[in-house]
């Protein structure tokens, strides 16, 4: 049976937009996977938010092009855990934290909901310091007046409320644009050694054994996998109708899973752009020893030799923090009414998730000064991979239940790599933690 779309009138709500957008099944396939396109896109954008900047930056520096191979394993990592989320979402018509909360015990499911939104204002801490970094870079405020700017980006929700998720989908889509143009006009203006770029993206162990290496590709494994994106994605992948039949949810899966591919593949491109620009731009020119965002933009004019460079190298920083300003809002509703069952408006839940990020943004900075901005986007980071193996640990149990998923449990090899994963990411993070905390 065809399920007609209900009306959604707030677009960042998930209870009103599931169920949006109509997917007929008389469709040609080349227009189902149009309208599938979007959820990927803005899953995407928290693979490329200020938080991967810094650690990109720095293995590029340094190391050149040697650590691309990681940026491609972690986003490999990524594609597999979210094309599980869209499993989940299609088959069992609930997001991650609803299924949490039906499946888990009280005091388990509120430990979880604390540690999802502990990992959301991270999150938008890390957006916070981005987009006030970029104003900063750009025109010249100081970096607490871009934090207070960045206050008014709720004025945002407000004038979005009703416009339809394909709206706020474009508008995503537009500043990822931005973000990967800008960049290409860069490395056509510092050409890289391809070949060079060609070797990085081939896995060795010899390259992580230099000193500093391994501790690079762990934080670059930390700051690409977001916990808040499985919640989101689970959910968001519902905003499409299909039919319910096994058929139109097993062709449901392979549209989402390639939207999702697609999408994380422009991710992967935009981390690795990053790391190419870095390693061309400071490593082969011998300043070897760039660890911050502002430092990359003070030298990247002399560097490259334009002061084009340097503009839009601010653009995309600035794109990047304002393109999670979505994402953030719409996970946030999805962990709050999936685990606890409460609704309130939008642009409430936008105002208390920019308030608890301003709070730490502030403080840092008039307590360690305006160059502590760098030091604040790593603890962002380090939050957010404390949080994922909590994130991992259900969608894998799920995807994997026979009981819950039937014909469309995970596959053996699929679990067994995601369970790896998980005990891989978690060593790591927890390595990371302990190294960024005793430092």
């Amino acid at each position: 049976m065809f399920r007609l779309p209900r009306t959604a009138t707030a677009p960042f709500c998930p209870s009103e937009v599931r169920g949006s957008i109509a997917v007929d099944p008389g469709l040609p396939l080349w227009k189902k996977l149009l309208r599938f396109a979007g959820p990927g896109l803005l899953v995407s954008v928290g693979y490329m938010d200020p938080g991967n900047w810094a650690t990109d930056i720095e293995a590029g520096s340094r190391f050149g092009y040697g650590l691309l191979f990681v940026v491609l394993l972690a986003s490999v990592a990524a594609m597999l855990l979210q094309t599980l989320c869209v499993r989940l979402g299609v088959v069992t018509g609930k997001d991650l934290a609803r299924a949490c909360r039906d499946h888990y015990g009280p005091t388990v499911n509120r430990f979880l909901w604390l540690g999802a939104e502990l990992a959301i204002v991270a999150c938008d801490l890390a957006e916070v310091l981005g987009s006030a970094l970029a104003l900063h870079l750009l025109f010249g405020v100081s970096i607490p007046v871009g934090i207070g700017i960045t206050a008014f980006d709720t004025l945002l929700v407000l004038g979005l409320q009703g416009a339809g998720f394909r709206r706020v989908e474009a508008i995503v889509l537009g500043l990822v644009v931005t973000i990967a143009g800008c960049f290409m006009v860069e490395l056509a203006m510092s050409p890289p050694n391809w070949f060079g770029v060609a070797m990085g993206f081939g896995p060795s162990l010899e390259r992580l054994q230099q000193p500093g290496a391994l501790y690079l590709a762990i934080g670059i494994v930390g700051a690409t996998v977001m916990p808040h994106n499985l919640y989101l994605h689970s959910s968001i992948i519902q905003t499409r109708v299909i039919a319910e039949t096994d058929a139109a949810r097993r062709e449901a899966v392979k549209l989402g899973t390639l939207d999702t591919v697609i999408s994380l593949t422009l991710a992967l491109f935009v981390n690795a752009a990053i790391m190419i620009l870095a390693a061309s731009a400071f490593h082969d020119s011998g300043h070897r020893e760039v660890t911050g965002i502002e430092e990359a933009y003070r030298l990247i004019e002399p560097a490259v030799g334009s002061a084009l460079a340097a503009t839009l190298f601010g653009i995309a920083l600035l794109a990047s923090g304002q393109s999670s300003t979505f994402t953030g809002t719409i996970a946030g509703q999805v962990i709050m009414e999936g685990f606890l069952d409460l609704k309130i408006p939008c642009w409430q839940r936008r105002l208390i998730t920019r308030a608890l990020a301003l709070v730490p943004a502030f403080a840092g900075v008039l307590w360690l000064g305006e160059g502590a901005v760098g030091k604040l986007l790593v603890f962002s980071q380090v939050v957010l991979g404390f949080q994922l193996p909590f994130a991992i640990w259900p969608l894998a149990r799920f995807t994997g239940s026979r009981a819950m998923m039937g014909d469309f449990v995970s596959g053996r090899w699929v679990q067994v790599t995601t369970w790896v994963l998980f005990a891989v990411v978690t060593a790591a993070n927890l390595w990371l933690t302990l190294s960024v905390l005793g430092a």
